[in-house]
């Protein structure tokens, strides 16, 4: 009998067509889903006969009740070679192997600086001005030369925003609880003395830092009172990074000039969320690792494994 692969959160219709499948047609069926399943008793139904499933990111949780519910489940694929949601001993304890793809750090890198530049030069407002014949030029951008970039975090993102933010003369300064004089010089930035004082001193602050215990929650009401009210704060990272109500409380305050966010402590966004309303906010619906070549990077790997699976020697394994 032939196996059924679920794709979960295939928004753009995309995902049979950017990589090519045929190598398991005979063997397995690919159903994809453009529809998000907002709860677990949805999630539960919709994929009950289903042998392999392919989910995005770390969008859908799979803790042990979903798994427990899913006896059909032998292969699950996650797009990258992380994910903290899926439960992987309840995976281990129900017999579903789970595995990874590659992922480039390119897309989010540049996502970054699409909702920087977005928010400097007021491209959204000036944009639907021109297009409803409103005020020919109403802000007056902020300039990129000259000014400071404060990063949290300098890992292989943070590392490429830096050169971005060096290239266009800006001084950049990083901080993370065990960032090092020898990281921070490697990539040619100032390491900041704390994260208070790369708070301050920064024009414009991108987070780029995992989650975990140490940084959920890292920046506050306390620490968004240090940004200047001429700041701007980018998250192309995780929500919970930031404390979601101080950053709302702070926009709608008028305490920093605005903020850039592509990630949400609920995805996708409930129509009545707050984020979508909030004055000084360009947000977009978590694009950072949308890319064409992303996208065909994720779905090859996901058919590579499932041929792997198939022939008893499973690759890219997480957990």
């Amino acid at each position: 009998m032939q196996l059924r692969c679920a794709v979960l959160d295939d928004f753009q219709g995309v995902a049979t067509k950017i990589a090519d499948w045929a190598p398991i047609a005979d063997e397995v069926e690919v159903v994809s889903f453009r529809e998000h399943f907002a709860d677990e008793d949805a999630l539960g139904a919709a994929l009950a006969d289903f042998d392999i499933v392919v989910t995005l990111r770390e969008r859908v949780p799979f803790p042990a009740s979903l798994l427990a519910r899913l006896p059909r489940l032998k292969l699950l694929i996650a797009s990258g070679m992380r994910n903290s949601v899926i439960d992987h001993a309840a995976a281990e304890a129900h017999g579903v192997t789970v595995c990874g793809t590659p992922s480039s750090s390119t897309p989010p890198v540049e996502m970054t600086w699409a909702l920087l530049l977005g928010l400097a030069r007021g491209i959204v407002t000036e944009n639907n001005a021109l297009r409803a014949d409103g005020p020919w030029q109403s802000t007056v951008g902020a300039d990129l030369h000259g000014r400071r970039l404060g990063l949290l975090g300098l890992g292989k993102i943070g590392g490429r925003v830096a050169q971005v933010g060096l290239a266009f003369g800006m001084r950049v300064s990083a901080w993370s609880q065990h960032l090092t004089k020898e990281r921070a010089a490697e990539v040619g930035v100032e390491l900041a003395a704390s994260k208070e004082e790369l708070l301050a001193s920064s024009d414009f602050v991108s987070v780029h830092l995992a989650l975990g215990d140490r940084t959920r929650g890292l920046i506050g009401a306390a620490e968004l009172a240090l940004l200047k009210p001429t700041a701007y704060l980018v998250n192309t990272s995780r929500a919970a990074i930031v404390d979601q109500d101080a950053l709302l409380a702070a926009l709608h305050g008028g305490r920093i000039a605005g903020a850039g966010v592509d990630v949400f402590d609920i995805e996708p966004l409930p129509a009545d969320h707050p984020m979508r309303s909030a004055p000084r906010l360009l947000a977009t619906p978590h694009l950072g690792y949308v890319s064409r070549a992303n996208y065909e990077t994720y779905y090859s790997a996901a058919v590579e494994n499932i041929q792997a699976f198939l022939s008893g020697t499973p690759v890219r394994r997480l957990g």
